[in-house]
């Protein structure tokens, strides 16, 4: 099997949804790592018109794919023929769907605007800051409720569901600026399924491969912007400008 290649930003999130489903199969790929203020421009945008990483290109089927719900779901149909990660059976196939949405329109975009709002934004907007923490953690109530009987959401199995919400959930405390061990305070169920997935070989192997992808560029570990700007304002204003961002 050749290879598949995964265009990334190593500080984001969501490429590493991708990436731990490619570590737990066992599929051959190889990272292409981009900065911040390459994502918005060709050629990048010609591989994803939206900009956003991740993108992957699988020259085993000539497919292009973004948006790491789409790349998720095409790895485990592709790929997960022994369903390691997955169910075939109705029930459970369209669960397993519900709960990767749920991770994208939910845990995702929520989890986002709090980073925005605790980390890069310039001024501290206390409403704004208490809106998306207490979405945050409605998000993490939810989960906390279903996991109070069961160990995975679906079934008797780590699926590509529960995987989806391992990047996210990883960074709550500098999403929401506390400390390590406070972030999944109150939600206990969660803390005890986001654990047995970290201590996971993959999931390891996944963060062995950022590191230096992060030490690459120059990239604080917790804001995911170059350290030798100050606030992400500052960052922005030099990559209009055009000026180099590089370390």
């Amino acid at each position: 099997m050749k290879p598949i290649r995964i265009w990334l930003i190593p500080a984001g999130p969501n490429p590493w949804k991708a990436v731990v489903i490619l570590e737990e199969l066992g599929i051959p790929y190889e990272i292409t790592s981009i900065k911040f203020d390459d994502v918005k421009k060709a050629p990048y945008t010609d591989i994803n018109p939206n900009g956003r990483v991740p993108a992957i290109y699988d020259p085993n089927t000539d497919i292009t794919l973004w948006e790491s719900g789409a790349i998720i779901q095409y790895l485990i149909e592709q790929y997960d023929t022994d369903h390691k990660l997955t169910y075939t059976t109705l029930k459970e196939k369209h669960h397993l769907n519900q709960w990767l949405q749920f991770q994208m329109s939910g845990q995702g975009p929520y989890y986002g605007v709090a980073a925005w709002f605790n980390v890069l934004h310039p001024e501290k907007l206390p409403s704004a800051i208490e809106r998306y923490n207490n979405q945050l953690k409605r998000v993490l109530g939810v989960l906390d409720g279903w996991l109070e009987t069961r160990q995975w959401l679906v079934g008797d199995k780590m699926t590509y569901a529960d995987l989806a919400f391992v990047p996210w959930n990883d960074r709550i405390d500098s999403v929401i600026l506390c400390k390590p061990e406070e972030k999944f305070a109150g939600f206990p169920n969660v803390k005890a399924w986001h654990e047995r997935m970290i201590s996971r070989p993959a999931w390891k192997r996944c963060m062995e491969v950022r590191e230096p992808l992060m030490k690459e560029q120059g990239l604080d570990q917790e804001t995911g912007r170059p350290t030798k700007f100050k606030t992400h304002q500052e960052f922005e204003e030099a990559v209009a400008r055009g000026e180099n961002t590089d370390p």
